[in-house]
């Protein structure tokens, strides 16, 4: 027999002999239910391999919930695997939200500024848009716009100091009847208070004075600092406003390429949607501000109320902090007019104050602002007291806009929605069609 052959005869022996054995492992057929017909039955220990006390009744020795990974996870109840998860996962965003709130108010003078800057790019916007339809160079049209926006601004504060320079006088001898009023007030009214006990309160104020004093001249250097820090922000915001202006959506393209390719159209559409939301929002206060300072000047000038168009510009700053800014511009409304005018005077300018708000609220806020930039009012309230804490009245200013931006691009980005193709992209084909 030649070699080969008795070679292959040797594979195929080898062959059978694995057949054979494969078989004979195989479990056999027979009753599911009863071990000893067809079943091995398996050995006594095996069950103290899974679990020391073995499986319940009716439970194989693998059986868990589907989110589990091991048999430790399983003996956990499912409620409070869920629960650890979701607090070590709100642990860490609790704690990167901290790091960049300080991370922010460290650099807060940088941040604030671009905020704000950002702000009045929405605002300037499209007048920016109108110069370049009309065929003006980018950036004399930018220039153009921002020159005469400030122009704007520093001429309104110029009427604004003058007329507080020429009524002061006046209001502080009427504000100084009304101390005497309220001085004969406190003797012959409800609380009959004596000359005695006015005289000690008087003297207990000028002795806190005397006592502060040193507090109060203490703050000299952080008042010169704090200007130093103005100075430094509105020269910021004037050069951020000018190139976002001209280069905004060179600026975000860059930011956009920096992303992973599969995420640049979803946040290419979510900060372009948060921007039209951005702009629409402050168009829309800047219209319902307008209104409100009209509305509530033309009563103060009826009623010759001192510092009608102060008041009235004040009014309209105090729009810009949606419910809170609006309260307090007409509660000093009311108080000038209370101080020159008396108690009657003071009542009608309340009056004056709640309609309008009430207006503001109910008609011109919905009408105007439409359901892009709706905000419920409790987050309006959290928003602004969080601001105020964190960075003053700047904060509060700045807090509502960017909540508006937030839950625009929240809210995009977790729409489950093929991105809109730009006009500009040029698709192409896997393979032919």
């Amino acid at each position: 027999m030649p070699e080969w052959e008795v070679r292959l005869s040797r594979f195929e022996q080898l062959r059978a002999r694995i057949r054979r054995a494969l078989a004979s492992a195989r479990p056999r057929s027979g009753s599911a239910g009863n071990p000893g017909e067809g079943q091995e039955t398996p050995p006594a220990d095996s069950l103290s391999l899974t679990h020391p006390l073995g499986p319940a009744e009716g439970e194989s020795p693998t059986d868990g919930h589907p989110s589990t990974s091991s048999r430790d996870d399983a003996d956990v109840p499912h409620g409070l695997r869920i629960a650890a998860a979701w607090s070590w996962r709100l642990i860490v965003i609790g704690v990167v939200a901290w790091t960049l709130i300080r991370v922010v108010g460290t650099i807060r003078i940088v941040i604030i500024p671009l905020i704000i800057a950002l702000l009045l790019s929405a605002l300037l916007a499209p007048a920016v848009g109108l110069l370049l339809r009309a065929r003006f160079p980018r950036s004399l049209a930018t220039a153009l716009v921002l020159v005469t926006g400030l122009a704007a601004v520093v001429g309104t504060l110029t009427l604004v100091v003058n007329e507080f320079i020429r009524g002061v006088p006046d209001l502080s001898r009427n504000a100084t009847d009304g101390i005497r009023q309220i001085q004969e007030w406190l003797k012959t009214g409800p609380l009959h208070l004596s000359d005695n006990q006015l005289n000690s309160y008087i003297e207990e104020g000028e002795q806190w004075i005397n006592e502060n004093t040193r507090a109060l001249t203490s703050g000299a250097v952080s008042t010169a600092t704090t200007l130093f820090e103005v100075l430094t922000g509105a020269l910021l915001v004037l050069f951020a406003t000018f190139f976002f202006l001209r280069d905004g959506g060179k600026i975000w393209r860059f930011i956009v390429r920096l992303l992973p390719l599969a995420a640049r159209w979803r946040v290419d559409d979510a900060g372009r949607a948060s921007w039209a939301t951005l702009v629409a929002y402050v168009r829309a206060t800047v219209l319902v501000a307008f209104i409100d300072a009209v509305g509530i000047g033309i009563f103060l000038v009826i009623f010759d109320i001192p510092f009608a168009f102060p008041l009235a510009a004040l009014v309209f700053l105090g729009a810009f902090i949606p419910i809170v800014g609006a309260t307090l511009s007409g509660a000093v409304a009311i108080l000038v007019a209370l101080v020159d005018s008396g108690w009657v005077s003071a009542l009608i300018i309340l009056g004056v104050v709640i309609g309008v708000q009430q207006i503001e609220g109910h008609i011109l806020q919905p009408l105007i602002m439409g359901r892009a930039v709706a905000i419920h009012p409790l987050a309006v309230i959290v928003a602004i007291a969080a601001g105020v804490v964190l960075a003053g009245i700047v904060g509060a200013l700045v807090s509502v806009p960017l909540i508006a931006v937030l839950n625009t691009a929240v809210r995009r980005l977790a729409h489950r929605r093929p991105p809109e193709v730009p006009p500009h992209a040029v698709v192409i084909a896997s393979q032919a069609p």
